[in-house]
């Protein structure tokens, strides 16, 4: 048995001081014979729960407690003037002594934080029953005063705080870290000790576990205060003593204080904690006085919901679902669920009633008829074939967990609504923690060490994304073993060996606590009866310490209040929409409307919910959904693992001959999926049918199956035969069907979410199909501050046919509007132009009338809502050209001294003076001084500054001849091509920048944009030293290069860079090697007009031969005309696009005779 233990120890949750986790922690205690383990973390218990759970395993009993900050004075002061807080280290004795300290650290952060959080001897004297407490480090108020000579200070404090905590619960605590002050605070607290009597113990303020490991605590300093390691003012903490010691090393250390070393075991020996694990703590729901409880209210409301929503069913219907209903809330009440029920049928009550857009669902509560009823759900489990066990089990406890989709921009009015009804003391955000993950802490750890960005930069880029097929998530050894570029760099020794060894001590450390997106929990009293309390200091919301995967177990119930934008894009639809059809609703649309499904056949989902990416258009186009359970499918499909069944689910739907059941009796589950098992639900049901399995044993099944967890599996499996066998199914039958259920029920996908979040992509489908210029004018208002989508979603418009007008004083509103088809351009889009700036515009136009002039409107508007700034942006961006005759140039050579006379005479207005001019005298008055326009470039240049994209025209346009002939194509078809293979961009030059490299050798990195989009450009030394002149922003360039698609986001490394008048003398070469990858196709030749439209053929993988590609060009001769043809191709999986050098022109039917050419998968056309 150990005679020692160490009490004072700092983990990762000391965040970027603390360089070891707990785990390791333990397991050395463990690995040491230690009995007894503490941990104290700086100012917080972020890790005391989980601590605490990991001793208990490896039986070893744990010391919670945690370092307290002590304010010099009172908590509330907050000076800079005030001394520094003192340390002190607290524990918990038990149960009392763990609530107190969690009341304690809750509020030293909501009371008294000030730079660090705070408490004070007041609180001590309240919260300190069943705590102990010992002096700390240097920093501690005894040790300081005992620096400083202040020995009555040293010994009244001493006697002070023994009274306070009681006998055998103060102690007074020694160090050795080889530091010269820490021999002077032994010598003093000996002299205390024998004076007073209070013990002593020894501790080693651990900070990470191994010597070797100083370095690394070193760099995380570093990384914490921002500093390089060769900054020679900087924070250092090389001192290797901070180690987790033996403790024949401890006693080593004090030899001639082994009282001390043993008084740490009679510390922890007094400390009998186990946590309390807590049944939910969820408050009483306040029901009416009319019902006698909270079920039968809900009862009440469930029945009420039913006749609302099932008015129209027959009486055998009717009694179907009252009987499900009644299941429902038996089982609600069995399981304490009625008060949660209720909880959140009133906030989502409320937010329907204040017109806050609520979502139809998400995730597994969409399978529950009282839910569906109380519309905390929007969709009929009844009609998708929901279940409800798939959301609450009733055969093994588990919390219910209702995801709620708000309108992401009134969603804190929801929150607030929620903490003003429990109680701001009851109701709190969850943390979550930021982790040094591998490509970060590569980073930081390079930044420190004086790694040159560049080479960092490098370095991570080669640690590769996700996880790998087995599941584990990519760390540093892993990367290491499966990229030989990564270990070349930990060959070169020196820095970059070391780079990687403290990149791997510190990898998956804590690095920063936040608040989690969405979480809230609702206490049945002060939430500090069951977790401690931090304050956000960004925003000042309270959450709780503890993260989410914890907090249940203190008796807390997460809900997520989520933000939607696609709800907020659906309510300001339908507010456009209403302004020309005043009964349109978005809740109320027709399921079949042929439009719709139109659209999304031909693969024109862009910016539709959960169909929006190429790989989905591609699906829909193969897949030509008909109704929203096909979108269903589609939406549970399209995910890794199952998305492997979509050609046998696509093939199955077009060829239902091919379609084998199992089983007859499977027919009714697995119809409607055209024979693939595609929800979880349907492993169940299978469960449920052949295995005699009730759906929620099917539930256990399936996430036993889905966790592969082998022995509840094998025991599972014999059930399921037997219970075959008793339904006089055949045994080799069951076990087939046992075996064919197995990857499903890990691929499977949940098909309550799928038809929730299907059924809000339909919606959206709907709006564009049906209207487009109000579905764009909505996603231009709702991405408003992102350029990228601005310009992207304006691009679709535009192709969609959907014109744009450039913002307008006298038509632009706040947001993006439209006006007869027309998309108008909102003001709050033009970048500088704040939402009052919008306000005042928008207020003075509505009660004085439209602006006639430049001057009139400083005449109307109110100036102190618009700076000077913001009424040059304006002009630049030429809110004014429909009603000013004066060039931009000329109104902003103008616009100080108007604006000067304009407040000269507001002023006077103010002040009651009389102006000596009438209002027409005062437009003559003004004398205009003109200067010249302009150039084209010059106006395109500064709508591109302050709008973010071009709308009257584009730089490239008198370009675009030479872009057709010169480039093979476009940026946003650069992710579809063939890596490393070489292709032709051309567009305009931004964000250059060179870097000079360790060798000495210039590189520069720059974006490359053309109409639509952007892609990266690496422009490595050879290509630098032969182009480099060339790279100026703004300059309009043709570049060629090879495509790296490896990193996520396409980057083109150049080899070529050239300007547009030498693009004629290179345009052929550069043509004919670019088109020359596929026989006969690049041969077509002839001068074409204006391309109008594009046509995209798909061609089937392998199916390239020389003869197919003949018989292909058959059906494209004679096809002249204004469309571009693209071959989209795939060789051994990778893809490519081929742009015919020539235009077609195509009727209906020669499309779908090139569709059933049986080398060709897809074809589709788009509009320009």
């Amino acid at each position: 048995m150990s005679g020692f233990v160490h009490l004072h120890n700092h983990s990762d949750y000391s965040l970027l001081d603390g360089a070891c986790r707990i785990g390791d922690y333990v397991k050395k205690a463990s690995r040491l014979g230690m009995q007894h383990l503490g941990l104290t973390d700086h100012g917080n218990l972020f890790g005391a729960l989980y601590f605490e759970q990991e001793c208990h395993k490896a039986g070893i009993n744990p010391v919670v407690g945690c370092e307290v900050y002590i304010a010099n004075g009172s908590r509330f002061e907050r000076s800079s003037k005030l001394p520094r807080s003192y340390h002190m280290v607290l524990y918990a004795r038990n149960v009392e002594g763990y609530k107190n300290l969690m009341i304690l650290s809750s509020k030293s952060y909501t009371e008294g934080f000030y730079y660090k959080p705070r408490i004070d001897d007041e609180l001590l004297e309240k919260y300190h029953g069943g705590l102990m407490a010992s002096t700390a480090c240097l920093s501690g108020e005894i040790p300081k005063a005992i620096l400083d000579e202040d020995w009555n200070k040293a010994r009244n404090k001493s006697v002070y705080y023994s009274e306070l905590f009681g006998e055998d619960n103060f102690y007074l605590e020694i160090m050795n870290h080889g530091i010269l002050e820490e021999k002077t605070v032994r010598t003093g607290m000996r002299k205390i000790s024998k004076e007073t009597g209070i013990p002593i113990i020894a501790t080693n303020d651990i900070h990470f576990l191994e010597r070797e490991h100083a370095n690394a605590h070193d760099v995380l300093i570093c990384i914490s205060t921002g500093k390089k390691r060769s900054d020679e003012k900087r924070l250092k903490t090389e001192n290797p003593e901070f180690y987790f010691k033996s403790e024949e090393e401890m006693r080593r250390l004090f030899p001639d204080f082994q009282d001390a070393i043993e008084n740490t075991v009679k510390l922890a020996m007094r400390c009998d904690l186990t946590i309390p694990r807590l049944e939910h703590r969820l408050p009483s729901y306040e029901i009416p006085k009319s019902f006698a409880n909270s079920q039968s209210y809900l009862r009440h409301l469930t029945l009420e919901g039913l006749n609302k929503r099932y008015h129209e069913v027959d009486v055998e219907q009717r009694k179907s679902i009252h009987k499900r209903a009644e299941f429902e809330l038996s089982v609600l009440s069995d399981m304490s669920y009625v008060d949660y029920f209720l909880i959140v049928w009133d906030f989502i009550d409320w937010a329907c009633r204040h017109g806050i857009p609520v979502g139809p669902g998400r995730g597994s509560g969409a399978g529950s008829l009282v839910a569906y009823a109380l519309r905390i759900t929007d969709i009929d489990p009844l009609k998708y074939d929901l279940l409800f066990e798939r959301f609450l089990n009733p055969e093994r406890v588990n919390m219910p967990d209702f995801d709620i989709d708000f309108c992401y921009e009134r969603r804190n009015e929801v929150i607030e609504y929620v903490h003003e009804k429990y109680g701001h003391e009851n109701v709190a955000g969850i943390c979550s923690f930021g982790t040094l993950r591998t490509k970060a802490v590569l980073k930081d750890v390079a930044r420190v060490l004086d790694i040159p960005f560049s080479e960092s930069n490098a370095i991570t880029k080669l640690v590769p994304e996700g996880k790998i097929f087995d599941g584990r998530e990519i760390d540093m050894k892993l990367a290491l073993e499966m990229e030989p570029r990564l270990k070349e760099f930990y060959k070169k020794g020196g820095v970059y060996k070391e780079l990687f060894e403290v990149a791997e001590i510190l990898e998956g450390m804590n690095r920063h606590v936040s608040t989690h997106a969405c979480g809230k929990v609702i206490g049945r009293g002060p939430l500090t009866d069951y977790v401690p309390l931090i304050k956000d200091q960004k925003t000042g919301d309270v959450i709780t310490a503890y993260t989410m995967d914890v907090i249940e177990t203190c008796g807390l119930v997460k809900m997520d209040f989520l933000g939607l934008k696609t709800l907020t894009l659906l309510k300001n639809c339908e507010t456009l929409i209403r302004k020309l059809n005043p009964k349109f609703d978005i809740d109320k649309l027709p399921e079949d409307d042929a439009a719709t499904f139109k659209m999304l056949g031909d693969g024109k989902s862009e910016a539709v919910f959960q169909f929006e990416s190429q790989g989905m258009q591609k699906v829909l186009r193969d897949a030509k959904p008909m109704n929203i359970e096909e979108l269903i499918a589609l939406n549970a499909l399209y995910r890794p693992g199952p998305m492997q069944y979509i050609p046998k689910y696509i093939e199955s739907k077009y060829n239902r001959r091919k379609i084998q059941y199992p089983h007859p009796d499977l027919k009714e589950i697995l119809q409607q999926t055209y024979g693939v098992i595609i929800y979880q639900e349907q492993v169940m049901k299978v469960a449920q049918t052949i295995g005699g399995f009730s759906l929620g044993k099917a539930d256990i099944l399936r996430q036993a199956m889905g966790k592969k967890k082998e022995k509840e599996m094998a025991r599972m499996e014999r059930e399921f035969i037997e219970g075959a066998e008793n339904k006089g199914y055949d045994s080799k039958l069951a076990k087939d069907i046992y075996d064919m259920l197995k990857p499903f029920a890990g691929y499977g996908f949940n098909k309550s979410h799928a038809a929730a979040y299907s059924v809000i992509a339909y919606k959206t489908a709907f709006c564009k199909a049906n209207h487009p210029a109000e579905f764009w004018a909505a996603n231009l208002t709702n991405e408003i501050n992102s350029t990228d989508a601005l310009r992207e979603y304006l691009a679709y418009a535009k192709n969609e046919g959907v014109k744009i007008l450039p913002p307008d004083i006298n038509l632009s509103e706040k947001y993006f509007t439209v006006d007869e088809g027309r998309i108008i351009y909102g003001l709050t889009g033009i970048k500088g132009m704040g939402q009052g700036a919008a306000e005042a515009i928008t207020e003075a136009r509505k009660f004085k009338g439209d602006f006639t002039g430049f001057l009139d409107f400083l005449k109307k508007v109110d100036l102190k809502a618009l700076n000077r700034k913001v009424l040059e942006i304006s002009l630049q961006a030429g809110l004014f050209d429909n009603i000013e005759q004066k060039n931009r140039a000329t109104l902003l050579h103008n616009l100080d001294r108007a604006l000067d006379i304009s407040c000269r005479r507001k002023n006077d207005e103010a002040s009651g003076q009389i102006s000596l001019f009438t209002e027409s005298e005062t437009a003559i008055e003004f004398q205009w001084e003109e200067v010249d326009g302009w150039t084209e470039s010059h106006l395109l240049r500064l709508e591109k500054e302050h709008l973010g994209l071009y709308v009257s025209g584009h730089p490239l346009d008198p370009y675009r001849s030479v872009w057709e002939k010169t480039t093979n194509m476009s940026i946003q078809e650069i992710k579809f091509c063939t890596n490393k293979k070489t292709h032709s961009v051309l567009g305009i030059l931004k964000s250059v920048r060179t870097v000079l490299t360790h060798k000495g050798d210039n590189i520069a990195f720059a974006i490359l944009e053309d109409f639509d989009n952007t892609v990266e450009l690496a422009v490595f030394n050879k290509a630098y030293r032969k182009f480099g002149h060339l790279l100026t922003e703004g300059n309009i360039v043709l570049i060629r290069g090879k495509v790296d698609l490896s990193r996520g986001n396409p980057q083109i490394r150049v080899d070529e860079i050239l300007e547009p008048r030498t693009l004629t003398k290179t345009q052929q070469r550069g043509n004919k090697a670019l088109m020359s990858s596929k026989k006969g196709i690049n041969k077509m030749r002839g001068e074409a007009e204006a391309v109008t439209f594009r046509i995209h053929i798909e061609l089937v993988d392998a199916a390239h031969s020389e003869k197919e590609l003949i018989t292909l060009r058959t059906l494209l001769q004679d096809k002249n005309g204004s469309g571009q043809l693209y071959l989209h191709v795939s060789e051994n999986g990778a893809k490519s696009v081929v742009k015919a050098s020539n235009r077609f022109s195509f009727a209906v039917d020669d499309i779908d005779d090139i569709r059933k050419h049986h080398s060709v998968a897809a074809v589709w056309k788009e509009t320009l």
